[in-house]
């Protein structure tokens, strides 16, 4: 047949065998020759690095051996192993990657069957079907495998030397090697000249600069002792000497073949370098000054009984460390009753002084702040010595101060009996019968001493146990350690138990008096409420009275309470003026002087507390208003979302609430609302026109998520505020505040975009990080406040404390504002008439559906305001 007769076409393989033939060279040049290019690569990687330059003349030269023995190893290796590849090899490698070699196939002749027509066509198909093989013929990628030849991968370590001498070294070290010290080097360096360099390094906790002698000017240098010297001698051996008489070292130091010396400056002396450029110094070793520590002032006590004592302290370079020890004057306790016996423990106390946090340690003030109340030696004669420490290990001490170890007072009778008794038990605790009694005889006729039962039956549970461990065997350390932290918890409750309860009491009346303003609750209740805050009002000032008369018998305050200025008829006096403004149905009003009521009431508290803080207890103040009202945000936040779950529980709980207290039911809903918006709720139901419980269920689904979102940013606000103008407090405390309430802010941001977004859940749990910032916050406020206080009541504050006596409430305010008794809140009827009429107006242009949506919003936030 004509096809058969055909030539098979031929294929043009000249690609893959140059790309094969390729690989062959690269696969023998690595087999071959790895051990030879390891051992350069090795070479490059010392020299780039700069080993040549720092290692000792002997190690450099053995490597040098090493690696030129290396490199003719690896000659020899590759000319064993190493041959020339030739194409006709790179062909068969590919022919063999073939399925029954192709290749191979389509080369050869016919041997038999030539002439026979049969045969020959059965021959050019048979080489076909081969030539449609080899249309698939790739080139083939070199193997190279050198794991065995190799098995430590010697290579890997020369090529990762050499990668870190590339990175890390310089290329241009190539050019140094010739300078390698030998006798070509020592031919150079003669040829040169001989010269030499030097420093003097004083000690690192100087912190003074290295002096390089070569650019040193004048004949004489001062340095710190101890400071270290270093020379290098370049040149002939003997060329230049040194000479010097300050390290101590007998006879003189002459150069030798080391091009290196170094000592030490432990005296005056003499450096002298002789031979060419002949220098000389006079060396004068400054010692090392001992640190000096002393207090400044006298021992005071901050607030909440933390001991505070100025010191000062100076050292020439750096104070390193310091304490405080603490010694008990025995030669000056009074050794009676409980302290007949000899202490347990007369071990002084060791207190670790504060130190700048930033700054130099060489001069500087602090205040030694700590709290001994609880301390057996409370109260107690003690000697209290200073020490510091420089980093040169040398020691200061003050000369020792004798005073009492001032700590926390207890002014009820009572405490002051429980804190005594503790002290007793923790002197010694075989005084623990004579306690126990003395425990029994105060609890004989508990109704004249105990003001609430369970404080009687605290007392009466710690005297059950300390009689029966009395019995049974005496008591160990850990029993000590539980009566007395029991005992101090009795006395912190039976000091500021009653005042701190009627103090809540009043809150409390306040804030439901405030909060039936805002739901509209009938007058019945109103008055009731309005005497529940007039007889916790009365409880708390009659508390804050005696335990102001209590601190004045004990000698804490030289003149009459400046809290008496505010008397009782002029509280008296605000709240029937808040109760005629709810009676003439004037709510805002009323509800805006509850609230200054309120704040009175707070700063009146903080004046008698004797904190000391000023704007630093304003803004806790605020702070804890803040996190009062995110934690009513939050619930009502949480009642929505039971509300998704189960509207009809929701609408039952309403209209019961609307049965047993008329309108006020429906405020129930809007429990946790700032003052704003209650305000604004209240101006607008408060017209005399009575909102229907039907259109009031069907607007509240509508806004009351976007409330919500308002509500908390306005919350964020008012805390960003806050954090805008808390007090200048320095330290680590007073930043862990700032961060705090910056990560509070960010949590009540993320809640008002969960709440705009209609995702309650989400919203209660950023509101719910919000309060925990928000109360860390106030946690590191108030640790700097603490610190911050140093018992500072300097002639200035006493000046000013004593004007404003005369014309100003606690807080030194103008007492013709909201605390005046007839010129503000009781005399001007016709500011409170134009007051109202202005809000009237407010409310109407914001309900004209007229106007623009800006000047509409604009009103609803005055209205949110006054």
């Amino acid at each position: 047949m004509p096809e058969q007769t055909q030539k098979p076409e031929r294929i043009d393989l000249k690609d893959q065998v140059l790309l094969t033939y390729l690989g062959l060279w690269a696969e023998r040049l690595c087999v071959g020759f790895w051990p030879l290019w390891s051992a350069l690569i090795a070479f490059l990687a010392f020299i780039f690095l700069g080993l040549h330059e720092v290692l000792p003349l002997e190690l450099v030269w053995g490597f040098f051996v090493f690696s030129a023995f290396g490199a003719c190893f690896g000659a020899w290796y590759a000319w064993r192993r190493f041959a020339l590849p030739s194409r006709e090899e790179a062909l068969e490698r590919i022919d063999a990657s073939l399925v029954g070699r192709p290749i191979r196939a389509v080369r050869d002749r016919q041997a038999i069957g030539a002439g026979d027509a049969a045969s020959e066509a059965l021959w050019r198909e048979y080489q076909r079907r081969m030539m449609e093989k080899i249309r698939v013929a790739r080139a083939i990628p070199p193997t190279i495998r050198l794991a065995a030849a190799d098995p430590f991968g010697l290579r890997y370590v020369a090529l990762l030397a050499l990668s870190i001498g590339l990175v890390f070294g310089s290329v241009w070290r190539l050019g140094t090697v010739g300078e390698i010290a030998g006798p070509s080097a020592g031919a150079a360096n003669a040829a040169m000249g001989p010269s030499w360099e030097g420093w003097i390094e004083p000690p690192l906790y100087t912190g003074l600069p290295s002096i390089y002698l070569n650019d040193a000017t004048g004949d004489m240098l001062e340095v710190p002792k101890g400071s270290e010297v270093t020379l290098r001698l370049y040149g002939a051996a003997g060329a230049i000497t040194v000479n010097e008489t300050v390290s101590a070292q007998l006879g003189t130091v002459t150069s030798v073949a080391a091009p290196e010396q170094s000592f030490e400056i432990l005296q005056d002396g003499r450096l002298e370098i002789s031979g060419t450029g002949d220098r000389w110094w006079d060396i004068v070793a400054r010692p090392d000054a001992a640190p000096f520590v002393e207090f400044t002032g006298p021992a005071e006590t901050a607030a909440g009984g933390v001991f505070s004592m100025p010191f000062e302290a100076m050292d020439d370079y750096g104070i390193e460390r310091g304490e405080a020890v603490i010694a008990l004057d025995m030669a000056l306790v009074d050794r009676r009753y409980g302290l007949a016996l000899e202490p347990e423990s007369n071990e002084a106390l060791r207190v670790v002084l504060p130190l700048p946090v930033t700054g130099a340690r060489d001069d500087f003030e602090e205040t030694l702040m700590e709290d001994f109340s609880q301390h057996p030696w409370a109260n107690l004669p003690v000697t209290i010595t200073l020490t510091a420490l420089d980093e040169a290990g040398q020691m200061g001490m003050s000369d020792p101060v004798e005073i009492n170890l001032v700590a926390r007072k207890f002014f009820n009778p009572l405490a002051a009996a429980v804190v005594e008794l503790r002290r007793d038990l923790l002197w010694n605790r075989e005084n623990a019968p004579r306690i126990a009694q003395l425990l029994r005889a105060i609890s004989h006729e508990p109704d004249t001493l105990f003001k609430r039962e369970t404080d009687y039956l605290r007392l009466r549970t710690i005297l059950r146990r300390m009689e029966t461990k009395v019995a049974y065997g005496g008591l160990d350390d850990e029993t000590v350690a539980e009566l007395s932290e029991a005992l101090w918890d009795l006395a912190l409750n039976l000091e500021d138990g009653n005042l701190s309860d009627a103090l809540e009491r009043m809150r409390e009346a306040q804030d439901k008096l405030a909060e039936a303003l805002r739901n509209g609750a009938s007058e019945e209740e109103i008055a009731e409420l309005m005497q529940e805050l007039r007889e916790a009002t009365n409880e708390y000032m009659q508390q804050l009275a005696q335990q102001q008369q209590q601190e004045q018998q004990d000698g804490e305050q030289g003149e009459q309470g400046e809290s008496m200025q505010l008397s009782q008829q002029d509280l008296q006096d605000m709240m029937d003026r808040i109760q005629e403004l709810m009676e003439q149905g004037r709510m805002a009003e009323a509800e805006q002087a509850l609230r200054e009521f309120q704040e009175m009431m707070e700063n009146m508290r903080v004046t008698q507390s004797q904190s000391g803080q000023g704007e630093g207890q304003e803004a806790m103040e605020g702070l804890a208003e803040t996190l009062r009202e995110q934690q009513g945000l939050s619930d009502q936040a949480f009642r929505d979302l039971q509300e998704q779950f189960n509207p009809n529980a929701r609408a039952g709980e309403s209209g019961q609430n609307e049965g047993r207290n008329g309108g006020q039911g429906r405020g129930e809903q809007h429990e946790g609302q700032g003052e704003g918006e209650g305000r604004a709720e209240q101006g607008q139901n408060g017209s005399g026109e009575e909102e229907g419980e039907g259109q009031g269920g069907a607007q509240e689904g509508q806004t009351q998520e976007q409330s919500l979102a308002e509500r908390q940013q306005a919350l964020r606000d008012e805390l960003s505020r806050q954090a805008r103008g808390l007090p200048q407090m320095g330290g680590e405390a007073g930043e862990a505040a700032r961060d705090a309430l910056e990560g509070a802010g960010r949590a009540m941001e993320q809640a008002e975009d969960a709440l705009r977004q209609n995702d309650l859940a989400e919203a209660i749990d950023r509101q719910a990080e919000a309060m925990e910032r928000l109360r860390e916050g106030m946690d590191n406020l108030g640790e700097a406040m603490a610190q911050a206080n140093e018992g500072q009541e300097g002639q200035d504050g006493q000046n000013a404390e004593t004007a404003g006596r005369q014309s100003s409430d606690p807080l030194g305010r103008n007492r013709r504002g909201f605390s005046g008794a007839e010129e503000s809140m009781v005399g001007d009827e016709d500011v409170y008439r134009r007051a109202r009429e202005l809000l009237d107006e407010i409310r109407r242009r914001s309900g004209e559906a007229g106007r623009s949506e800006t000047e509409r919003s604009y009103l609803e936030r005055l209205l949110d305001r006054f």
